[in-house]
């Protein structure tokens, strides 16, 4: 009678007592090791921040005292009491409430359909297969070339022509796309939505548009958010088409402020303009704000793979 007999065998590996060294062995398995950050790259994020804050600081700083202490030695650096009077003489020389309004509008209609027309069209050229594709998205990015101005003329011709100057679609309709919008959506859709996925979603019964609807959209909301961010802020700023056809009467927020700078003649209240140009900016702040985590998010999946 034989009897084997089996070696006895290594009772299993305990898992690590502390976390941190635990999570960093995993991070050192998967071949991605991250180190603390040292003292020279938050010096260098520190110095960025300051140089970035510093303007909006010190606009806010002279918005809240008089014009002449713009010239004073050294440079003032405390807020002083008087940024709510100056915001009150804004909004007594120009329809500055009139052009936040309008701005809005403008702003908030243009971010809605390029982030719509943008998602749309990006999800056809990355998932979608049909002859001309790849001729129609380098069409899209040649025009990318093309320098804006080059179509102020015939633009406004057509906008006369029309009837639309002076009037918020003049500003709202050539902005509904942009060539930039439907190439930034196609590069973040390409990889984010896999193609067993679409096919799972044909194979239960899901129509184009279904598919699209449920399962681009939510992959892609975070790029979204990236592209509703930038659009919002590059409308809200934009200052030659509306200077262009928009009257005095029915004005934007930059206009507003060229017209604030004006107002003083040769000798403009620098206390005032810089006042309105900090009243134009806290809306641009506060969405930064609200969609940071988003936009976060949207660039970090972008830069992630794998």
């Amino acid at each position: 009678m034989t009897v084997i007999v089996t070696p006895p065998q290594a009772p299993p590996k305990a898992p690590h007592d502390d976390p941190r060294v635990a999570a960093q062995e995993r991070r050192a398995k998967r071949g991605r090791v991250y180190e603390r950050p040292g003292v020279l790259t938050y010096a260098l994020l520190a110095a960025f921040f300051v140089g970035s804050a510093f303007p909006l600081w010190w606009s806010f700083v002279i918005a809240s005292r008089q014009s002449s202490d713009t010239n004073v030695v050294p440079p003032v650096a405390i807020p002083g009491p008087n940024f709510l009077g100056n915001a009150a003489k804004v909004f007594e020389t120009v329809p500055f409430m009139m052009a936040l309004l309008n701005s809005t509008i403008i702003s908030g209609v243009i971010t809605i359909s390029v982030v719509f027309f943008s998602t749309l069209a990006g999800y056809a050229f990355a998932k979608l297969r049909f002859r001309g594709r790849t001729g129609l998205l380098l069409t899209v990015i040649a025009t990318m070339a093309i320098p804006t101005q080059l179509g102020i003329i015939p633009m406004f011709m057509l906008m006369a022509e029309w009837k639309w100057t002076g009037t918020l679609q003049a500003v709202i309709v050539p902005g509904l796309v942009t060539a930039f919008g439907v190439f930034f959506m196609r590069q973040f859709l390409v990889d984010v939505i896999p193609d067993e996925l679409i096919e799972a979603a044909r194979m239960d019964g899901a129509s184009m548009w279904g598919t699209f609807w449920h399962v681009a959209i939510p992959a892609a909301r975070p790029g979204m958010a990236v592209l509703a961010l930038f659009t919002f802020m590059a409308s809200w700023t934009d200052y030659l088409w509306p200077m262009l056809v928009l009257g005095p009467r029915n004005p934007n927020v930059q206009t507003a402020l060229a017209a604030l700078s004006a107002s003083g003649g040769q000798n403009p209240d620098t206390a005032m303009v810089l006042a309105g140009a900090v009243l134009s900016v806290i809306p641009l702040l506060i969405l930064f704000f609200v969609a940071g985590k988003q936009l976060v998010a949207g660039i970090m999946q972008g830069a992630v793979k794998g």
